[in-house]
């Protein structure tokens, strides 16, 4: 995922982040977040926040992305008030204690454990969904019954304004505090100590979030991106793989962190897989898509030229076609780059996709396992041998066997990467575990003491302890 900030000269912070965050931690130390009550009240009233303002959110999306009304409710709206409505339902038992078994030598006695909040989080957004990479990780951290600071990303300018001006309309004033800014805001908070931090974006700046909570030895989580690849076998069902395949990519003009990165697929299918690959894009988003309501527009000019120099040498089979002065990139697919050219060494992150070939299946799969293990691997098949071969060899945050990015919307699927791809996750009770310190709880009874551990010790004692350990 594209960093969350950029070089641009920002304002000095016009705020005080240590004010901010003393007077969080006073609220969580008054312990009102940790019932069960309050944790309802407030994941209520972000529902409310949600479906009281949509019509604004969507605006906001529309203004920041260009995002149609259609993907802005469903990828933002929709998303996250089925988040909330699945965290209200299970949270009781999320919040119930946990028995775990009791060995003999602790007999008699119980064990459990419980999940308590960590106290003031973090949260830092993303740009590519501005509302609800903001919103997914507030809903857990609400559950788990946490304060929390909230930075939206200060390139999606419009939703991060209406986020600043709602959230303190709806939810608890001395609980949650919303910061807008750049990179001296961030730079700012990164410089106290929080509970946890929780951060989307890249690599680049994850580091920096990661260095930040270590001084404190503060738990963090970070959600960051990478080269998810797509393989295609030839012989799946080729009509329906490429509906989804463009579906998955072209989404929000690209800018998704799991959207297919490049495709991989057998020399003999490359033909037919790009002729279908291109007529369906014309099926989805027209012939001229600029005219398309339903297609976006990249978050700025800088990310535009970003993605325009990927272009150059490369073979263009279908668009490439743009207008960095309204940050419009068309669909566009390139043939046979070179694996050391830029496009297949970043992430993309845009409306652009390359296709590579590999004589066999197993090339594929090599082709995937000897690169950075990426926050989503996608696989199109109908054979079974080699589907299992995919899932147990490439290591990903999460893999999609015939589809794309609709992985997502099963809130009962933890979401995160691996190695560069991030650390941690989130989503459903993931989430609610993410948000929460695991306390370990052992209760003894006074009705039975075995004298075997105490001092002095004998052969026989030792003996004892062996056996019954």
């Amino acid at each position: 995922m594209q960093e969350v900030s950029d070089s641009r000269q920002q304002a000095s912070p016009s705020f005080s982040s240590v004010a901010i965050i003393d007077e969080l931690k006073r609220t969580f130390a008054t312990g009102r977040s940790k019932s069960y009550q309050w944790r309802v009240e407030q994941l209520t009233a972000l529902n409310q926040l949600i479906t009281e303002n949509s019509k604004d959110i969507i605006a906001a999306l529309h203004s920041d992305l260009g995002k149609s009304d259609t993907e802005a409710w469903l990828t933002e709206i929709a998303y996250s008030t089925s988040d909330i409505k699945g965290n209200l339902k299970r949270l009781k038992s999320w919040m119930k204690p946990n028995k775990v078994s009791t060995p003999l030598m602790a007999k008699p006695g119980k064990s459990y454990t419980i999940s308590e909040p960590f106290g003031v989080a973090l949260i830092i957004g993303a740009w590519n969904y501005p509302f609800q990479l903001v919103v997914a990780p507030l809903i857990a951290a609400i559950a788990a019954g946490n304060c929390a600071v909230i930075k939206p990303s200060e390139l999606s300018e419009a939703t991060s304004a209406l986020i600043a001006k709602l959230v303190p309309k709806y939810l608890d004033n001395n609980a949650f505090k919303v910061v807008e800014g750049g990179k001296d805001e961030t730079t700012e908070l990164l410089a106290q100590a929080f509970d946890k931090y929780f951060y989307t974006g890249g690599e680049h700046v994850g580091r920096i979030v990661m260095t930040a909570a270590a001084k404190h030895l503060a738990p963090v989580t970070l959600e960051l991106g990478g080269k998810s690849p797509c393989v295609v076998d030839g012989a799946s069902n080729m009509e329906i793989a490429v509906k989804r395949i463009v579906w998955g990519k072209w989404m929000n003009a690209g800018q998704t962190c799991v959207a297919p990165d490049y495709i991989l697929i057998e020399e003999e299918y490359l033909a037919d897989f790009s002729q279908r690959l291109i007529a369906e894009i014309k099926e989805q988003y027209g012939n001229d898509p600029k005219d398309n309501k339903d297609y976006g527009r990249i978050i700025n000019q800088r990310h535009c030229a970003r993605l325009i120099n990927y272009l150059d040498g490369e073979y263009i089979i279908h668009g490439g076609k743009h207008n960095i002065d309204h940050c419009y990139i068309e669909p566009t697919v390139l043939v046979q780059p070179s694996t050391e050219s830029a496009v297949m060494q970043e992430e993309i992150f845009g409306p652009i996709l390359p296709i590579v070939t590999c004589k066999t299946k197993s090339q594929m799969l090599n082709f995937v396992t000897s690169r950075a293990k990426p926050l989503a691997a996608y696989v199109f098949t109908s054979n079974d041998k080699f589907e299992a071969e995919f899932v147990e060899q490439v290591s990903a945050g999460s893999i999609c066997i015939n589809d794309t990015n609709i992985f997502l919307v099963n809130h009962d699927l933890p979401f995160g990467g691996v190695g560069t791809s991030g650390i941690g996750q989130y989503h459903g009770k993931a989430g609610f575990d993410t948000f929460s310190h695991k306390k370990s709880v052992m209760k003894r009874s006074f009705k039975f003491d075995a004298p075997l551990r105490y001092a002095p010790f004998s052969k026989f004692k030792l003996m004892l302890l062996k056996k019954f350990s």
